[in-house]
């Protein structure tokens, strides 16, 4: 599975040119403005202002909120594109954002090209606008990667939910064992354990999931504060996990296989139980 997007993306290059002012929906009240969309929004008032006096023409108006536009899709990208995990909603709105952006420039390339043979606007001043044509489609190409990832998840762990429930094979592991332990876990605690299984088995601990992720919070459990390890409870090294941590009386739950709504496979759940949140959202 498609777990790692790498992709360095810089910073957009935003081209003025006049043209129907294209502007993102603007963000909640109670959040907090990125500072480009507080620049943006400023630059109209100022704008406005002069436009409204006769000292500036309408298209600078137009361009300055196309710009603001542009602000606040990028806002939505990086709050969304470099997030560990996304929810399928959160996912669409990123791929919409990076459309509305990769619109913008094609249009300002298409009016630039119509304009060249009249010589309103120079061959030179092409390329420019061609290059950011090209970064905001990759830019709008890793979007759609992403939420393809994303998507991909989610119906992971709709497919886990929805799996018929197999009752336990008689004469095999039970499908759970618990210890409770104190019922704390602490990140002191971790990198002890995560030491201690370097130095037994000289290789690093199998850490599958720290704290919360998407899959997770699909099923409904708030995962904060606990270490999913991809070890097979009655392997070796699962014998060895599960005495150290019943040792030091670290409590965990030791999944010998997949169950529906709780484990996608065989590992060992280090700390207390998941609490169920009241809902499923970022």
């Amino acid at each position: 599975m498609r777990f790692l997007l790498l992709l360095t993306v810089s910073s957009v290059l935003l081209c003025a040119a006049p043209q129907a002012p294209s502007v993102a929906p603007l963000a909640p009240a109670s959040a907090p403005e990125d500072a480009e969309v507080l620049r943006a929004r400023l630059d109209i008032q100022r704008l406005r202002a002069l436009v409204d006096a006769g000292a500036l023409p309408r298209v600078q108006l137009e361009q300055a909120e196309d710009n603001l536009g542009d602000a606040q899709d990028m806002s939505i990208i990086r709050r969304t594109m470099y997030g560990q995990d996304l929810t399928e909603d959160q996912a669409a709105e990123m791929v919409a954002a990076a459309q509305r952006r990769l619109d913008r420039r094609q249009k300002r390339l298409d009016r630039a090209s119509s304009m060249l043979e009249s010589g309103i606007v120079a061959k030179n001043d092409l390329p420019p606008l061609v290059s950011q044509v090209n970064f905001a489609r990759q830019e709008y190409d890793l979007a759609v990667s992403r939420a393809a990832l994303s998507h991909e998840i989610a119906e992971m762990a709709r497919a886990e939910q929805n799996r018929p429930r197999l009752n336990d094979i008689a004469g095999l592991a039970p499908a759970l064992v618990r210890y409770d332990g104190s019922g704390i876990f602490t990140p002191l605690e971790f990198t002890q354990v995560s030491a201690a299984f370097e130095r037994r088995f000289s290789k690093q601990l199998p850490v599958s999931a720290m704290g919360e992720t998407a899959v997770h919070r699909a099923l409904g459990f708030d995962h904060r504060g606990r270490v999913d390890v991809a070890i097979a409870p009655d392997q070796p090294e699962g014998v060895w996990l599960r005495q150290y941590l019943e040792a030091r009386h670290i409590p965990y739950f030791a999944f010998c296989h997949a169950m529906p709504g709780k484990a996608t496979g065989a590992h060992i759940h280090i700390g207390p139980e998941s609490t169920r949140l009241s809902a499923v959202a970022d």
